[in-house]
């Protein structure tokens, strides 16, 4: 499951999170936005209980996208500790998105 968050949530669904959370910079006009999504919501299921997922709208938190220079969409920042571990850049294949989540979670 993917949690839906906002710029008001964003600090305790994130940084304050005990497990490293993945929050997808989207926006709703994004055609490659909206392929990354069904990838994002299985790969949800397989890192239950690991990996928290979330989505933000960057149109709705435009002062977060430009606090962590998200240039481009879909941009998926993944968060471990309050800090962020990487990201991942593109609608990339799933393979590529899970080996990317697994290097930046377990550094």
């Amino acid at each position: 499951m993917i949690k839906v968050i906002t710029a008001d949530t964003f600090e305790s669904e994130v940084l304050k999170s005990e497990l490293p959370v993945l929050v997808d910079f989207f926006a709703t006009w994004c055609g490659p936005c909206k392929m990354v999504g069904p990838v994002l919501e299985k790969l949800s299921d397989d890192y239950a209980g690991k990996v928290t997922f979330a989505k933000l709208d960057i149109d709705k938190a435009e002062a977060l996208a430009i606090k962590y220079s998200v240039f481009s969409v879909p941009s998926m920042l993944v968060f471990k500790n309050g800090e962020e571990a990487g990201r991942i850049v593109g609608a990339l294949p799933p393979t590529e998105i899970s080996r990317k989540i697994d290097e930046y979670i377990n550094k």
